[in-house]
């Protein structure tokens, strides 16, 4: 989505946080920010700003003084990743709780197992997976396997939190999967609740509330019918993979995997390949991957670090039964060229990775939420935050 916005004359600013808003009386006249990389500073003045924060949703409202109208609970959802012989099955599976929906997803060489639906209010940016969020999706996906799964069987486990539209004492469960918008001050927009799945529609009602804003005056919105990037002409594309493969010297199941990954712009890697064929070569601990995928991510989808790539790039750190450890140093030994580290900085992001893991890990021994929150918050960071709405944020 970002780099289809990018094509299109967005800028887009990674590792860059809202720490407060520039105001004109009554009127926000744009954002206070932070980057992150380096402390700069950074004032972003416009006729309308658009808080899209998710959870973060009434932290940002609190800038310009006070809760707001619409109020955001976080809802934690824990999701479990199996292999795929681990589950005895051809297709997907979805499962009603007591609380939520279950999926049972296949993926990959895998499954995808979940979800948990529960209140989270500790922090909003590593929620943690406790010991009862695993045994609740294994105690329920167990109700209806004819061989059980055990802890033993779980390969990885992500955590992600819903923004929901709250009231002031609904159970997360009961809480509005809905969107809303609305012009809390004047210059600022706000939409909160939603779901990734139905981004589309959130998009077009938050642009044209930035329209009516503006005075009118602004084209309809084309949302709805925008091909993402790799999106025009995925289609012949997978119909020409055996070409592709002859032409590239992969092997066609390579080709597929980057297709699936990139579509049409499996060009560019097919392109780095040739000219650096060593990165034709899978990495060697997390053998789904070609080492281009890696060098990719920094020079075209706007990693940073090490865990940008192996926990958001790609899914290493929840499809490798170690989480990406073993693949930490050659991961950032490739990531050293385009990002210009020096030797210091590749052992420093191997590190930092290594230890987040360690945390999320120790995290998942534990029996409650404050638990494991205590253990996982208390990983460093490669980056530490600015700090929403901190004194002396500018």
């Amino acid at each position: 989505m970002l780099r289809t916005a990018a094509g299109l004359g967005a800028r887009i600013a990674s590792r860059v946080q809202a720490v407060g808003f520039l105001r004109e009386g009554e009127h926000v006249v744009g954002a206070r920010a932070a980057d992150l990389e380096t402390g700069a500073p950074i004032h972003v003045r416009a006729r309308q700003v658009v808080n899209a924060a998710g959870v973060w949703t009434d932290d940002i409202q609190e800038m310009v003084g006070g809760r707001g109208q619409i109020h955001v609970r976080a809802s934690k959802g824990v999701h479990l990743v199996v292999p795929r012989d681990r589950i005895q099955a051809s297709s997907g599976m979805i499962l009603r709780t007591e609380k939520s929906v279950l999926f049972v997803i296949p993926w990959g060489r895998h499954w995808i197992i979940g979800t948990t639906d529960t209140d989270w209010d500790l922090d909003k940016e590593n929620p943690a997976a406790s010991r009862a969020d695993i045994d609740y999706v294994l105690d329920h996906v167990n109700q209806v396997l004819r061989t059980p799964l055990g802890r033993d069987d779980v390969e990885g486990v992500f955590a992600g939190l819903r923004p929901l539209l709250s009231g002031e004492s609904e159970e997360s469960s009961q809480l509005s999967r809905e969107h809303t918008v609305a012009h809390p001050v004047p210059g600022l927009v706000l939409i909160a609740g939603g779901k990734y799945t139905t981004y589309r529609v959130m998009a077009k009602d938050a642009v044209d509330a930035v329209a009516h804003g503006l005075g009118g005056g602004i084209p309809d919105s084309v949302t709805d019918r925008l091909p993402l990037v790799g999106a025009d002409g995925y289609a012949a594309l997978r119909n020409q993979r055996q070409a592709l493969a002859r032409g590239s010297g992969l092997h066609v199941s390579r080709v597929s995997h980057l297709l699936r990954r990139y579509g049409s712009s499996v060009h560019d890697l097919l392109t780095l390949i040739r000219e650096r064929p060593d990165l034709g070569r899978p990495l060697e601990a997390a053998e789904d991957y070609l080492r281009a995928e890696v060098v990719y991510a920094a020079l075209a989808e706007g990693a940073r670090h090490l865990e940008d790539v192996l926990s958001r790039r790609t899914r290493i750190s929840f499809e490798t039964w170690d989480r990406g450890i073993a693949v930490a140093e050659e991961a950032a030994e490739l990531l050293a060229v385009p990002l210009e580290w020096d030797e210091e900085q590749v052992k420093r992001e191997v590190e930092f990775y290594r230890k987040g893991i360690e945390a999320e890990r120790a995290a998942q021994e534990q029996d409650t939420d404050q638990e494991a929150d205590a253990i996982q918050h208390g990983a460093p960071e490669i980056v530490p935050e600015a700090g929403i709405g901190r004194p002396g944020g500018d």
